[in-house]
């Protein structure tokens, strides 16, 4: 299986662990010049961007590693781009989490990081 089917796969069972817990996906795979978000949900008052990250194990290490610095800021931009478009106030509630998923292990990390501003 090539690797864009793999992460379409994760990213499915990711939204599918998420709905699950009473998360309501709005979008899938959300696009803006800057990038791209995986997921973005609603949990209770929280707008919530969600990337997806996936690793068969942990020698290469755990998939919430693989979200740094740079990546986060490009969730950011990618979400204020969402929240623009869609005309949200600025007093918004925003999370930005992450689901793990390691072998058949899901992780989900809430609130894994801050807002970045430019």
């Amino acid at each position: 299986m090539n690797r864009r089917r793999v992460g379409a796969d994760k990213e499915g069972l990711a939204a599918a662990f998420l709905e699950s817990r009473g998360v309501s996906i709005l979008a899938r795979n959300y696009r803006s010049r800057s990038g791209e978000i995986d997921l973005v949900g609603r949990d209770g008052e929280y707008l919530v961007f969600i990337e997806v990250k996936y690793r068969a194990s942990s020698c290469m290490g755990h998939p919430e590693e693989a979200v740094g610095y740079s990546k986060q800021r490009l969730i950011c931009r990618v979400a204020d781009h969402y929240r623009l478009v869609r005309r949200l106030p600025a007093q918004t509630a925003i999370r930005y989490d992450v689901i793990a998923i390691e072998g058949e292990e899901i992780r989900w990390v809430k609130n894994a990081f801050p807002h970045h501003y430019r």
